[in-house]
């Protein structure tokens, strides 16, 4: 029996491959772990992104780790998927144990947002819709096999206006309000995208914050076997915690 299940869900214009040094390190620690392709991304590519859509993927990816006998459950989200991760544990209650939010320290709102979205639709207007610079980015950060395991699943170049356009209906402080799990936030020391962090912190019921040194927002991919320990660290903790609650459940007499 494994000591948890995990779902991954990726980052913006990524895909389900970014997780491979994940899914591998877990599968040794005894934990069943998935990665999933939100729509418009990896192996869903040609499908539209759109809120309702991503929840569902989610939702069948965990729909899934439940089966079998009851060990803890646990989402795990980067970026576009930490936003995604916390809209779901707020609006599907009762189907997890634990929450990942990693590089997601900021409210998608405001001039930022506005700025990125500008950003996005002048690199959809190059002539190879930003295949190139995505690709200089990626290998400018990250080591030749966290580059194999970004470009391995596709890079969507199609997606950056929809998934911001959702991202942007969300209020992620307000959803942490209402989840009554525990949250670990997880940041690269680096992240542009952490300045936030400590109010995202303050809205959860029950959260904590890991800073990874070096790390720059695709912190799981700039510092794989740090991000894996975090996870599995998680992982224990929820596995602890269950065992607990199943001593404290009252014994039924016999007969």
């Amino acid at each position: 029996m494994p000591r948890a299940r995990v779902v991954l869900v990726h980052g913006l214009r990524t895909s389900a491959t970014m997780w491979r040094r994940q899914l591998a390190a877990l599968a040794r620690h005894d934990v069943d772990a998935t990665a999933v392709d939100l729509p418009g991304h990896g192996t869903r590519m040609d499908e539209a992104f759109t809120l309702d859509a991503a929840m569902e993927v989610i939702d069948a990816a965990l729909a899934a780790a439940a089966d079998g006998p009851r060990v803890p459950r646990l989402l795990v989200g980067l970026s576009l998927g930490g936003y995604l991760a916390i809209e779901y544990a707020a609006t599907h209650r009762g189907r997890l144990d634990g929450l990942v939010a990693a590089s997601c320290g900021t409210r998608p709102r405001g001039a930022g947002l506005a700025g990125y979205r500008r950003l996005a639709a002048a690199i959809g207007r190059l002539p190879d819709r930003g295949r190139a610079l995505n690709d200089l980015m990626v290998q400018a950060f990250l080591s030749e096999e966290g580059v194999d395991d970004v470009l391995a699943g596709g890079v969507a170049l199609d997606v950056m206006a929809p998934a911001l356009e959702a991202v942007g209906s969300l209020d992620p402080e307000a959803a942490l309000r209402r989840i009554d799990l525990p949250v670990w936030f997880v940041n690269g020391r680096f992240d542009h995208f952490r300045f936030e962090e400590r109010r995202m912190l303050r809205a959860a019921h029950e959260g904590r914050l890991v800073v990874v040194p070096g790390a720059t927002h695709l912190v799981s991919l700039a510092r794989p076997d740090d991000f894996t320990a975090v996870v599995l660290g998680v992982a224990a903790e929820l596995e602890a915690r269950a065992a607990r609650d199943r001593r404290r459940q009252p014994v039924a007499p016999p007969g």
